[in-house]
């Protein structure tokens, strides 16, 4: 393909997925604090089900991470290192989900390639993040080649690397708007050895 052809197809996917993320009223903009009540989301998994707040919360102590984008560096190393560090802790009531404006397709994709364990939704239209508060910018598209062949990375949005911890009692016990992809899961797993 060539770049013409590239940023044309870029640019008509911005056009198609950025913009109902733009169209949230800037007014209900969110500011999540310690201690706030978790917001309501859900959203399709990497396995193409649905996820709903409502039937989990209260249930266990979830870790609510945001990241760009499938299959780039930083987030790779964010999203491996959660996989790791979930292999030895200790606590089987902790959830992570990871957030991006991927589809379900890349998702799946990411998941099978790194051996993830644990759920990832898909936000294209970024309404998960906005519930969150989580900023967004327009969304891209790259390729990959993957066990041979090349596969097409499609994202709505691109939202801002945030992460969140939210308790059994369904409050806000941590939020990070400055994370370090590489180090998020140590610092989070700190937060978490100390909730009740």
């Amino acid at each position: 393909m060539s770049c013409r052809k590239s940023a044309l197809l870029a640019l008509a996917y911005t056009l198609v997925f950025a913009l109902p993320a733009q169209g949230i009223d800037k007014e209900k903009v969110v500011n999540l604090k310690m201690n706030d009540k978790g917001p309501h989301f859900s959203g399709l998994t990497d396995r193409g089900e649905k996820w709903d707040s409502k039937e989990h919360a209260g249930k266990k102590i979830y870790v609510v991470y945001f990241y760009p984008a499938d299959m780039t560096d930083g987030c790779t190393a964010q999203a491996c290192a959660y996989r790791d560090a979930l292999a030895r802790l200790e606590r089987k009531d902790v959830e992570v989900i990871g957030v991006s404006g991927d589809s379900v397709e890349n998702h799946q994709h990411f998941r099978d390639e790194y051996k993830l364990n644990f759920t990832l939704l898909a936000d294209p239209e970024g309404k998960i993040a906005a519930a969150f508060g989580v900023k967004t910018g327009p969304g891209g598209v790259f390729q990959r080649t993957l066990q041979g062949k090349q596969v097409t990375f499609e994202r709505g949005v691109t939202a801002k690397r945030w992460t969140f911890v939210i308790d059994k009692k369904w409050r806000i016990a941590h939020v990070d708007r400055k994370v370090d992809a590489a180090r998020d899961s140590e610092k989070v797993l700190k937060v978490v050895e100390k909730l009740p």
